[in-house]
């Protein structure tokens, strides 16, 4: 179920290397206050193992029991915070896994960890947030290892930021952004990157843009419109730079209209060190919600 109507379920992805630190860490937080269970996903892929035929099968079991361990003292202490939680160990490729069980228990959201230091990663094409991005349908949030160190920590109480662009993404990732400036009691930040032919007409799209898509009128919070000049994704790390929000929310249309490998999403993504909350169109969640419908009616 999606976060505008009332996100009951989120998977987090887990390991024992403590890179998945900062990504537990936003997951508490959202299940906190969106009273959701967390499901924590944990999955060994064979094939970080060489050949998967070769590891002997002490060894993954072993590997599988310190997860278990891991991940039970984790559930025990979420469970003290008043948060529903249990977990799913899973051998497998790692992204299909995530995947799988975000479907599984309706999720409306998967919180996955990233290395960090340059960027949500660096991602890479190929890096398991990406994919997981580009296939899942239901938002994504990548959250970078390092996303509270040094400069880059969250303001107490920062912003939350929209990336406005006119898609088919648009309604959903509005509805996503207020949802969470409204629950954590927050400034909306909508940030449009100016296409030079507005620029040239000295169009000010915050003129009708709010309205268009009912935010001008919201009460709940308070909303600025920013608009910068310049190539999107270079825009919106200008605005978080200028900002310092405490989460990015942006749509993601999985596949891009542009050269290159990635579109404007994905190249956020790469960039920010701010944890970016990657949401689908909504018909993926249109899509999810009715095969859940049926899958129940089938029952």
């Amino acid at each position: 179920m999606s976060f505008a109507n009332g996100l009951k379920t989120i998977v987090v992805a887990t390991g024992l290397d403590g890179r998945s630190d900062g990504a537990l860490e936003y997951a508490r937080k959202l299940a906190t206050a969106y009273n959701a269970r967390l499901v924590l996903a944990h999955g060994s892929d064979p094939v970080d193992y060489a050949l998967a035929s070769k590891v002997p099968g002490k060894v993954l079991s072993g590997l599988t029991e310190e997860a278990r361990t891991a991940l039970d003292a984790m559930a025990a202490d979420l469970i003290r915070e008043g948060i529903h939680s249990h977990s799913e160990i899973r051998q497998g490729e790692v992204t299909q896994m995530l995947v799988d069980i975000a479907e599984q228990y309706e999720a409306g959201l998967i919180v996955i960890g990233t290395e960090g230091r340059q960027g949500a990663g660096p991602v890479l094409v190929g890096s398991i947030a990406e994919q997981v991005v580009r296939i899942a349908k239901c938002a994504v949030l990548a959250v970078a290892a390092d996303y509270n160190a040094g400069s880059f920590r969250p303001v107490p109480g920062g912003p939350v930021m929209l990336a406005m662009e006119r898609n088919e993404t648009a309604s959903e990732a509005i509805a996503t952004a207020c949802s969470l400036a409204a629950t954590f009691h927050r400034t909306l930040i909508v940030v449009h990157a100016r296409r030079p032919e507005e620029t040239v007409a000295f169009l000010n799209p915050a003129a009708n843009t709010l309205e268009q898509f009912g935010i001008a009128d919201e009460k709940r919070f308070p909303v600025r419109f920013v608009v910068k000049d310049g190539k999107p994704g270079d825009a919106i790390v200008e605005a978080i730079a200028q900002h310092h929000p405490s989460i990015l929310v942006v749509g993601v249309k999985r596949t891009s209209e542009t050269l290159g490998l990635h579109g404007t999403a994905f190249s956020i993504l790469a960039r920010s060190r701010v944890p970016v909350l990657c949401v689908p169109p909504q018909q993926a969640l249109s899509t999810l919600e009715t095969e859940n419908s049926a899958h129940v009616s089938a029952l």
